[in-house]
C-alpha cells in the first residue's frame, strides 16, 4: 500500500469529501475493518484568496516537501484551483503530484466525450492551468460561461460553497446555466471540489464529470496498485 500526501484546506469541506471517500474505498480494498495510512496538511485557504502567486507557489512547495520528506509516494492536491502550483512546484519535486486534469481527462477519453463546459471559480474557469491542460494533454474542446456568469459562479463558491454554505440560490443558478449549454457540450466539468456536493442529487441531460470523485479514485488507484 502506497502511502499518499494530501494537501487539503482549500476549503476544508472538500477535503473531508476527500478523506473520508478515500478511506471508504481503500478499506474496501483492506477490508472493511481496516482504514489506510494518509498523511494529511491542511492549509488556511486564505492563501488561495489573496491569489499571489508567488505566495501559492512557495506554500505548495513547502508542503509538498514536507509531505515528502514525511515518506509520501505521491502528492494529491484536494481541490482545483491550487493546481495552478503544480507547474512550478512538480519540477522540485522527487515524487508525482497527482493531477486533477489527467483524472479528467482520462475519464472524458474513455467516455469520448469532446466539448467540455467548465464550472468553477474564476481562476479555474479563466486561467490556463485546467484548460489548456486539457487541451493540449486530451485535445478536448474546453468552453466556459459568459463573462457575468463567471463572476456570478465565482460569487457562490468563494462566498457560499467554500464556506459550507449550500443554498437553494446557487443550486437553480448552476441548473439553468448548464442547461444553457445542453445542447451544444457532452459534459459539464464540474471544476470546484464543492459543485458535486452542491449538485449531488441532481439529474440532467448533460453527463457530469465530477473533478472530486474522479480525483479520488485516481488516490485509490495510486494506493492499491502494489
Amino acid at each position: 500500500m502506497k502511502l499518499l500526501g494530501l494537501i487539503g484546506g482549500t476549503s476544508y469541506h472538500s477535503t473531508l469529501e476527500y478523506y473520508r471517500l478515500i478511506n471508504e474505498k481503500v478499506s474496501l480494498y483492506l477490508g472493511k475493518s481496516q482504514n489506510p495510512d494518509l498523511l494529511l496538511y491542511s492549509i488556511n485557504i486564505d492563501v488561495m484568496r489573496r491569489q499571489d502567486i508567488d505566495e501559492i507557489n512557495q506554500t505548495y512547495l513547502k508542503v509538498s516537501k514536507a509531505l515528502q520528506e514525511a515518506g509520501a509516494k505521491a502528492i494529491m492536491i484536494c481541490a482545483n484551483t491550487p493546481h495552478m502550483a503544480v507547474e512550478f512546484v512538480q519540477p522540485k519535486m522527487d515524487i508525482p503530484i497527482l493531477h486533477i486534469g489527467d483524472s479528467v481527462g482520462e475519464e472524458a477519453k474513455k467516455q469520448t466525450f469532446k466539448k467540455l463546459l467548465l464550472l468553477g471559480n474564476k481562476p479555474t474557469m479563466t486561467k490556463d492551468f485546467l484548460k489548456k491542460y486539457l487541451k493540449d494533454h486530451y485535445e478536448l474542446d474546453i468552453r466556459i460561461p459568459s463573462e457575468s456568469n463567471i463572476e456570478k459562479s465565482h460569487f457562490f463558491v468563494s462566498k457560499e460553497l467554500t464556506q459550507g454554505v449550500f443554498s437553494n440560490e446557487a443550486k437553480s443558478f448552476y441548473k439553468e446555466l448548464i442547461h444553457e449549454y445542453e445542447e451544444s457540450i457532452d459534459a459539464v466539468i464540474l471544476g470546484c471540489t464543492e459543485l458535486p456536493i452542491l449538485l449531488r442529487d441532481e439529474q440532467a441531460q448533460t453527463p457530469f464529470l465530477s473533478t472530486t470523485d474522479l480525483h479520488i479514485q485516481t488516490a485509490v488507484n495510486f494506493m492499491t496498485d502494489n
